[in-house]
């Protein structure tokens, strides 16, 4: 699919000499504030006198992201130089000064496309008394091409004029065309930041992430090993002691909760589906990870939303699946409602989370603002795609593995919970789960960051496709080693506390969030305030969900793997 869709656009960006090259004008809004946008035109612009083509969305990420493309009306053809020309005259009444004045105040800058190249230019500059304003109004774009198609462009921005009230301000503009030696399928490389992206520290913190997974794994393989041998030695000793001696000895440890630990977890339901969810976003991430490391997503504006849309609906099998296998286990009668909350527990937080800011966006009259349209698109996609895939995933899901095979029989009645040390305790065990996981990203997550809230485009997903799987390994060892010492203090409520001792990583996500939001950037205003924190808080829910379905996956396995192996009566 993929392969045929850029094998496509490849042919429809190829030009014959003197064809219609479209000059897209997208948004303008403040600089420090890269999701606060507006249309292009809110702004007192004017256009040229072409109006051959309309104003449309391309695809639906964009529609999502707020792509706001409309035509300039400049007339620009294939390898025709045009010298300077005004293109329109702006009559500059007060109202349109004040609103040049507040764009330039707040550094608005603008963003406009050629063939999907993006240019960038401000909208203008004030003095350094900050009493005077002066408006750019000449744009001089200079286009490279390589035989028959676009492979670079560039905008000087020339003609500063000030604004005064009641005058009249021409816009002009020239293109210049140069032969350049930049291969058509290089052409975004300009954008890219090496030095920012593959700098040291950035080496440094993958190989520093990767000897603490090497560390914890073979130190908890070691503790594990030998204790697990201690413990089997000593329970084969209770084994050929007879009842008397039985009693008078010391019996503790994780075998005495070997008929509660398969117990089904307090609301199976709830429990059932954010695992389901969790699987279904880690299959979501790996694909989306290993798509993004095939193609250039970053080149296609919108792709990798669209993308990773397509490959969350078409992977609610796999939330059907585990969250429903596991609600028969544990011995769930109401599995349409399980399927229900599973399908609809993701996408109604990111609806949810999206609609609210929406409102906002609406009274800023943003082009973040999603269209009707897009929001009953959306909508289909959830009912007619996801919940359909996702019923297909839970009726296999219950008849394939839905039998409750457990090593042990579960007692009718629960055993009480002896008291233990404090830090024993299930609440500190999961307010401590999570520390060593984000340890281990969360410099990855300055540069995810940095390229999502800031200028930068993200590009190296194979950074990305590390730190995930180094994430997983520690997120399962830290689960493990959390689950023993619970279980050998003879609390088997590990389900929970295992899922929750990992999904806790989200929560140093979100504090973290904040630290970045107030040291890190130059943020400001409503609109963006909510819109970084109320998508930060879905990012970081999502995170968290997934986490606690790696480590409840990996902690299960060990659980069966450990009670399979001694001889229970």
């Amino acid at each position: 699919f993929f392969f045929f869709f850029f094998l496509l656009l490849s042919v429809l960006l190829q030009y014959t000499d003197k064809e219609e090259v479209v000059l897209w004008m997208n948004t303008v809004g403040p600089y420090h504030n890269r999701q606060e946008t507006y249309k292009y035109f809110s702004l007192p612009f004017c256009a040229g006198s072409k109006k051959t083509i309309s104003h449309y969305h391309e695809t639906l990420g964009e529609a999502l992201q707020g792509v706001e493309l409309e035509f300039s009306g400049l007339d620009i053809r294939f390898k025709d130089e045009v010298m300077q020309t005004t293109y329109c005259e702006i009559d500059l009444d007060k109202a349109k000064r004040d609103a040049f004045v507040y764009a330039i105040k707040n550094h608005y800058w603008y963003q406009m496309y050629i063939d999907d190249l993006p240019i960038w230019g401000i909208v203008g500059e004030a003095d350094e008394n900050g009493e005077d304003h002066y408006l750019w109004t000449y744009k001089k774009l200079e286009i490279g091409f390589n035989g028959n198609r676009i492979v670079d462009v560039n905008l000087t921005s020339e003609g500063k004029v000030r604004l005064v009230p009641n005058t009249r301000i021409s816009m002009s503009y020239s293109v210049k065309w140069k032969k350049s030696d930049v291969k058509f399928e290089d052409r975004f490389d300009k954008y890219l930041d090496p030095s920012f992206f593959q700098h040291r520290i950035h080496w440094f913190s993958i190989f520093n992430s990767f000897m603490m997974v090497i560390f914890l794994v073979g130190l908890v393989s070691m503790i594990l090993m030998r204790t697990l041998r201690k413990d089997y030695a000593r329970y084969s000793k209770e084994e050929e002691m007879d009842d008397m001696d039985r009693d008078l000895g010391d019996e503790y440890g994780w075998k005495q909760v070997h008929g509660d630990v398969f117990r089904p977890s307090s609301h199976p339901l709830i429990f059932s589906s954010l695992i389901g969810s969790g699987c279904q976003i880690f299959s979501v991430s790996l694909i989306v990870i290993i798509v993004a490391m095939v193609e250039d997503l970053y080149t296609e504006r919108g792709s990798m939303l669209s993308t990773a849309i397509f490959v969350y609906a078409a992977t609610s099998p796999v939330n059907g699946y585990f969250g429903g296998s596991l609600y028969a286990k544990q011995g769930g009668r109401r599995w349409i409602k399980q399927m229900f909350i599973g399908a609809f527990m993701i996408p109604a937080m990111v609806c949810g989370t999206a609609f609210f800011i929406n409102f906002i966006a609406i009274y800023y009259h943003a082009s973040r603002a999603i269209p009707f349209g897009t929001m009953v698109a959306v909508c289909c996609i959830c009912f007619f795609v996801i919940l359909p895939l996702n019923l297909v995933g839970t009726i296999l899901g219950r008849n394939l593995s839905g039998q409750p095979n457990f090593p042990c029989r579960v007692n009718a009645v629960p055993r009480p919970i002896p008291e233990k040390k404090w830090f024993m305790e299930p609440a500190v065990i999961v307010c401590l789960g999570g520390i060593l996981p984000f340890g281990s990203i969360f410099i990855e997550m300055y540069f995810i960051f940095t390229s999502f809230w800031a200028y930068k485009i993200y590009y190296v997903y194979g950074f990305m496709m590390l730190v995930l799987v180094i994430l997983c390994i520690v997120t399962v060892c830290v689960t493990i080693v959390c689950t023993y010492f619970l279980l050998n203090a003879e609390d088997y409520r590990w389900q929970w506390t295992s899922f929750l001792s990992a999904a806790s990583t989200a929560v140093y996500v979100y504090m973290y969030s904040f630290y970045y939001y107030f040291f890190k950037t130059k943020m400001y205003g409503l609109f963006q305030t909510s819109f970084y924190f109320g998508y930060m808080a879905v990012f970081s829910t999502a995170l968290g969900i997934m986490c606690g379905a790696v480590g409840y996956m990996g902690t299960s396995a060990f659980v069966r793997k450990i009670y399979t192996n001694v001889k229970i009566d």
